[in-house]
């Protein structure tokens, strides 16, 4: 039976958060396996293992750009559960591969899959919310979105420990039957028939020139692909980092946790100042924070020297001032760049979410390889990103006053 009574706030924002944690899980889950993987498929180049994160990454931004469009002319819900299925089918290969390249072409296929839950889901908020409402409720889904990149590692690490590193992929099987399901059986379809539109090469150009040639919506894309390019750079560096530079691999699942749930305050705080301060200056200023505490993180490692543990203390410190800011920003560069783009919400979900992860990906993987056994070039491009993020957004100040941002 097709539910048509729409779900209550708290049961429609624990979905949509299960729902965007596909991916958060996809990526969080496999940390611990990195440097596993590397010892068993890449031995005589480790630094290759960190293309187990971005290669799913590329995947999702090459999906992105064509689930909104399809799920514009065939509903939200069966787009949705396809994308599932595409993930899950990809997640068995990646479980039985015997090579490094199998295993990234199976994430490469994961991440196309994953793409549709994403964007989708951005979809579905954007049907029924827009504005600083939109903003609100993507900060509350990121906050309870946050447990999912909180506990993924130690999920992982356990389920390493007790079988190895090929089964984390069958707990992406689990996690995708779940999700799909509780979306079949619950949330009402949220783009009727009546508002669809045909799947028409002509329409799809003409959208996809609008979304390209707007400025206000652009220069938001560009500050959310430096974003995630950021935060995909700690993702695949961080491992390395707490094994190779503060021989802490072991515990390394307990110490992201801390991290996250961290970071899971500053969606709390967003969601209720976003209505008062604006989209655009809490993200400026977000952008700005990260920068400084990069630039004030680099200064010591350079200057002052700690012993252990207390370098490790301050590693982790900046860690989580950090990632503070990722909830501040994400949420609200979303709603920014969707804002004036209701009427093909699809579209522009599928546009702007591919653009800013192929960006962020072209930001991380070469910065990704650059890591030499120390935090210097994790540290150094986040402090280029987020100066730069924070430099796009205050040029949105100076846009005509009819292209003005909230």
């Amino acid at each position: 039976m097709t539910p048509s009574r729409p779900l209550g706030f708290p049961e429609f924002v624990a979905l949509l958060a299960m729902l965007f944690a596909t991916i958060a899980y996809s990526i969080d889950a496999m940390l611990p396996a990195l440097v596993v993987i590397a010892e068993d498929l890449a031995p005589d180049a480790v630094n290759r293992a960190q293309l187990v994160i971005t290669s799913f990454v590329l995947g999702m931004g090459l999906g992105t750009l064509f689930w909104g469009p399809i799920s514009d002319s065939f509903g939200r819900k069966s787009v949705i559960v396809f994308g599932i299925a595409i993930y899950a089918g990809a997640a068995l290969v990646a479980a039985r591969a015997e090579t490094l390249e199998v295993l990234l072409a199976a994430r490469l296929v994961q991440g196309l899959g994953a793409a549709a839950p994403r964007v989708v889901t951005l979809a579905i908020v954007r049907d029924l919310y827009e504005g600083r409402r939109m903003a609100r409720v993507m900060s509350i889904v990121m906050t309870v979105f946050i447990i999912v990149p909180a506990i993924a590692p130690s999920i992982g690490a356990a389920i390493i420990w007790v079988w190895d590193w090929r089964a984390v992929f069958w707990s992406f099987v689990v996690f995708g039957l779940l999700s799909g399901s509780w979306l079949m059986l619950r949330q009402p379809e949220t783009h009727p028939p009546e508002r669809r539109q045909p799947l028409r090469a002509a329409r799809l150009w003409a959208a996809l020139v609008e979304v390209v040639t707007m400025p206000r919506v652009m220069i938001t894309v560009a500050a959310l692909s430096l974003g995630f390019g950021q935060m995909f750079l700690f993702l695949s560096t961080a491992p390395q980092i707490f094994t190779d530079v503060f021989d802490r691999q072991a515990s390394f699942p307990f110490w992201f946790a801390g991290v996250a749930l961290i970071a899971g305050l500053s969606g709390i705080l967003n969601a209720a100042l976003v209505m008062r301060l604006g989209m655009r200056r809490l993200a400026t200023t977000a952008f700005a924070a990260q920068s400084v505490v990069s630039v004030l993180f680099l200064a010591q490692w350079f200057l002052l020297p700690l012993p252990e543990p207390w370098g490790f203390f301050v590693f982790f410190a900046y860690m989580c001032a950090a990632f503070f800011m990722v909830g501040l920003t994400f949420g609200n560069l979303n709603a920014l760049a969707m804002e004036p783009l209701g009427h093909i919400a699809g579209l522009a979900a599928a546009v702007i979410g591919s653009l800013s992860t192929l960006g962020a990906v072209l930001i991380a993987a070469p910065m990704g390889q650059l890591y030499d056994g120390s935090p210097v070039s994790l540290v150094g491009g986040v402090a280029v990103c987020s100066a730069v993020a924070y430099l796009l957004m205050r040029s949105l100040r100076d846009l005509p006053e009819t292209a003005a941002v909230p």
